[in-house]
């Protein structure tokens, strides 16, 4: 048995100057923004978003800008069985986390909980890993 939910929005942003991507979103959405440390360094900023509400990131990459939804879970290898199982398939392990495709084409990511109310609002899978 397993948990997990939608954890965070991703908005993917190419660009080298990751503040001002993440100052149009905070005027857009109005949510103020910071810097969110990584231990890699990655350019992250974090929204200040309501705390029922789903997380917000922009996040600086190389790849062309779309944004994504991060899964989280409290077991990535049940996790990605069970997606697996539904249709979707695997593209890349990356530092912690598989970015994953759903049958219809969307790139998602699953991820560790990343909110702190994840065990009182995530799903409960009943489901083995394949």
């Amino acid at each position: 048995m397993h948990k997990s939910r939608l954890g965070t929005i991703v908005i993917d942003c190419q660009t080298d100057d990751v503040d001002a991507a993440a100052r149009f979103w905070s005027q857009a959405l109005g949510w103020a923004s910071r810097p969110l440390a990584t231990p890699d360094g990655a350019a992250y900023r974090q929204f200040e978003t309501p705390p029922q509400e789903v997380a917000v990131l922009v996040q600086a990459v190389d790849h062309p800008s779309r944004v994504h939804v991060d899964i989280e879970t409290d077991d990535i290898d049940a996790e990605v069985a069970r997606l697996e199982a539904l249709g979707a398939r695997r593209i890349a392990h990356v530092k912690r986390w598989w970015v994953m495709e759903a049958p219809t084409g969307q790139r998602f990511c699953v991820v560790n909980p990343q909110r702190p109310d994840f065990e009182a609002g995530a799903n409960v899978w009943d489901v083995a890993p394949r």
